[in-house]
């Protein structure tokens, strides 16, 4: 029986203080009709915006209307389906109210939450919002074991919207025409697009510590995310493919090129291994990839993926790159950003290449390149391959991202933005 156990757990939440708060722009809002899954990254903030969530609520109904029990808790270690209906009467026993919104962090530990989930959203009496650790709680096992009860929402790092709000820099339209706001938005958005969105490596004081968080969290999601959560043997190729992403960001993907690079150092792998292994990458969020772009779902599945690291901290700290390379970097920023907007994105190749296609539904919303710096050395090629995009898919917004520049080109009869990445992050949110 974990009643006692539940009653000393919903005193303590009944008394306990929301921390201080970052309000994230993830916009979420509990129903009674789906679940709430928030799915994302580990030491990305989804506890914290859970808190965020409940101090909205408060505004409108007491604290013992809302029940938040973290399940890592060890005071409920060893826990069986059937204890969770003590919880319910523990709440009763100690609160004459109803509670109407349940927040259960790390719910995969308990065995079967799936179950106890489904059965307490039959009742229909309950708001449920769930979140746990990317190395337990998947994307794809929340729809596997919630069948189509569930709304998931992705929580990535830090928007450049956030991080200057968390710097306690205000952005409006005037900004760019202040010598002094404008600098110290310059420098800013250098700091963020080193070393990236991680709430604590953002609130690290000094580059040694955030280093070390980076390495930290690498290691976590190797072992942890990656090696323990799905059983892999064959460590050393796990390995060399984490390490292979790290210095190919924003880069296109070959399974057989990297499966000759295995063998050049004497390991054997299947191109299928590769893949999967890929996958798994993919579901720990440590990378992000990008399909070709085809109206065939078939013939996107036959290309080469392009991959992006979730993060550019990774790329900043481990890549064994001797030098920076400041446009993957840039590039790598725009992918996360699309990412994080839940924009359908892929990448666009025939004679030439456009590096993001933004589509929703079945409108291409814009073709977009992203260079370092537009230089007559590569402006053709940026441009060209942006044209040719935009002939085939008849786009009309085409624009070119860049550090600082702005401005406008006509070619062929095609209008083309140039456009700061700043500004497109900070301006074009969907």
């Amino acid at each position: 029986m974990k009643k006692e156990v539940f009653k000393s757990i919903l005193v303590e939440w009944f008394e306990r203080k929301l921390p201080s708060l970052i309000e994230r722009e993830l916009k979420v809002t509990p129903n009674k009709e789906l679940i709430t899954a928030i799915i994302g990254p580990r030491r990305v903030g989804k506890t914290y915006l859970m808190f965020f969530i409940i101090e909205n609520l408060l505004k409108t109904y007491s604290k013992e209307e809302i029940i938040f029990i973290d399940f890592e808790d060890n005071r409920l270690s060893g826990m069986k389906p059937q204890d969770l209906d003590d919880l319910f009467v523990a709440h009763s026993e100690i609160s004459s109210k109803k509670a109407k919104y349940l927040f259960f962090d790390e719910i995969q530990e308990v065995p079967q939450w799936s179950k106890f989930l489904r059965r307490l959203n039959n009742l229909g009496q309950y708001n449920i919002v769930i979140s746990g650790s990317s190395s337990k709680l998947a994307s794809n096992e929340v729809a596997t074991e919630l069948r189509g009860r569930y709304k998931s929402h992705l929580l990535l790092p830090f928007s450049f919207t956030e991080f200057l709000r968390v710097r306690g820099f205000t952005y409006d339209l005037k900004t760019s025409y202040s010598a002094e706001k404008k600098g110290e938005l310059n420098r800013l958005f250098e700091e963020y697009t080193k070393y990236g969105g991680y709430p604590q490596i953002v609130k690290a004081e000094t580059i040694t510590e955030k280093r070390e968080l980076a390495k930290a969290y690498f290691e976590t999601i190797f072992y942890k995310d990656i090696l323990e959560r799905y059983t892999i043997n064959n460590r050393d190729i796990m390995e060399m493919l984490m390490n292979y992403i790290l210095s190919n960001n924003s880069s296109t993907f070959s399974t057989n090129s990297f499966n000759k690079i295995l063998k050049a150092n004497s390991i054997k792998a299947s191109t299928k291994t590769i893949s999967l292994y890929l996958k798994y990458l993919e579901e720990s969020f440590f990378v992000l990839t990008l399909q070709k772009f085809s109206y065939s779902a078939r013939i996107r599945l036959m290309n080469p993926k392009k991959i992006y690291l979730a993060d550019n901290c990774f790329q900043t700290f481990l890549s064994t790159n001797s030098t920076e390379d400041k446009g993957k970097l840039l590039e790598s920023l725009i992918m996360q950003e699309t990412k994080r907007r839940n924009i359908e994105t892929y990448y666009f190749k025939e004679t030439k290449e456009c590096d993001f296609i933004l589509k929703q539904g079945q409108s291409i919303l814009s073709a977009n390149q992203v260079t370092y710096e537009l230089s007559p050395q590569n402006q053709d090629r940026e441009i060209n391959g942006l044209l040719q995009a935009s002939g085939s898919l008849k786009t009309k917004n085409n624009t070119i991202i860049t550090l600082d520049q702005k401005q406008e080109i006509i070619k062929d009869k095609q209008k083309i933005h140039v456009q700061p990445a700043w500004k497109w992050l900070l301006e074009n949110e969907e």
